[in-house]
């Protein structure tokens, strides 16, 4: 259980919420591990939890919590809520944003700022830890082109020039990513990022995560009250989800290129877990994503202390904390919205 932002998070699998009087209880294996007045709360978002009483579903939906029912790996099932009020102006105010370019812009710096933050992070904490490695000039190169785009970020004011400078930067972070893996040479290399299809081994593994990513930002999105395809940086296309495209840039390279990195240099994945098709895409074969998938799950029950809000939390829910912040931001409850900036 995890009660962040006035919003109370069910994590364990085996969890039940009851009612008692005005109070919301969880439950495992029969006895109360938590309890908290549901005045207290704005909401409650369940991760693949046992179940929950009609009669606190319908206590919420009295007291206005929103309650947001999701599987195991984050992805959204439904939600129940009490009549539409402060999400349909929410929402209102998300979309009367996007259609300004100047108001997309200021948000969209905050996205590419923390994915160029993270991205340095990675190359720096590599440099940190193998300096003796004939690769560190490269990279040392590649760390202080990210590190002038954050400052050209900041002095940006159109969404085109941001675009460009995040262009630039992936192109740079990418062009040394092969640097990092170190082990396996022969089967986990990469030239440059390929998508649609994906075709090397490690590309393959990129982009497997990014999808979860990407579900997990969504979830999140769609619990706060936000519209995940209406986006600032990302902006609309039938399909698309451009706002969960944007906040997920902030966590690219803290949650999924680490774990690729990590999984990939302790030889948790070998060339055999990758099948080649006919078209030259690559693809995880089944049984290899279910190693990912645990990987994953792992990764996101470590503990970190939020930057912003100076409070431990899961990293699994790092992309609710920053919905959160985004979704009060949006309400202007906050001058500016803070990205998440991985040190």
């Amino acid at each position: 259980m995890r009660k962040m932002l006035n919003v109370l998070y069910v994590t364990n699998p085996e969890a039940y919420l009851n009612k008692d009087g005005d109070n919301v209880v969880v439950r495992v294996d029969g006895k109360d591990i938590f309890r908290t007045p549901v005045h207290y709360l704005e909401g409650v978002v369940t991760f693949g939890h046992t179940g929950t009483s009609p009669a606190l579903l319908g206590l919420c939906v009295e007291k206005g919590v929103n309650v947001s029912f999701l599987s195991p790996f984050g992805k959204h099932l439904a939600n129940v809520e009490s009549a539409p009020k402060g999400n349909v102006l929410l929402r209102r105010k998300q979309y009367r944003l996007a259609d300004s370019n100047d108001e997309s812009a200021h948000i969209a710096k905050s996205f590419v700022i923390g994915k160029l933050a993270g991205c340095r992070t990675v190359v720096r904490r590599f440099i940190s830890d193998y300096n003796h490695s004939d690769h560190i000039k490269p990279l040392d190169k590649a760390g202080k082109v990210l590190a002038r785009n954050i400052e050209k970020v900041e002095k940006s004011d159109s969404l085109e020039k941001l675009r460009g400078i995040e262009g630039e930067s992936a192109k740079a972070y990418f062009s040394i990513f092969d640097k990092l893996l170190l082990c396996q040479k022969d089967c986990f290399y990469m030239h440059e990022r390929s998508r649609r299809p994906p075709k090397d081994n490690v590309n393959a593994l990129l982009s497997f995560l990014y999808t979860l990513l990407l579900h997990e930002t969504k979830s999140a999105l769609v619990t706060v009250g936000l519209d995940p395809y209406v986006g600032y940086l990302h902006r609309d296309r039938p399909g698309r989800l451009g706002l969960a495209l944007d906040l997920m840039e902030e966590f690219r390279p803290y949650l999924a290129d680490r774990l690729v990195l990590s999984m990939i240099n302790r030889q948790q994945l070998t060339g055999s877990d990758f099948i080649k098709k006919e078209s030259g895409g690559v693809l995880l074969k089944e049984d290899s994503r279910k190693t990912v998938l645990t990987a994953w799950q792992k990764r996101k029950s470590e503990e970190i202390t939020h930057p912003f809000l100076d409070e431990k939390i899961p990293l699994g829910l790092l992309p609710y904390a920053q919905a959160l912040l985004l979704a009060r931001f949006l309400r202007g409850d906050m001058e500016r919205y803070p990205p998440f900036i991985w040190k």
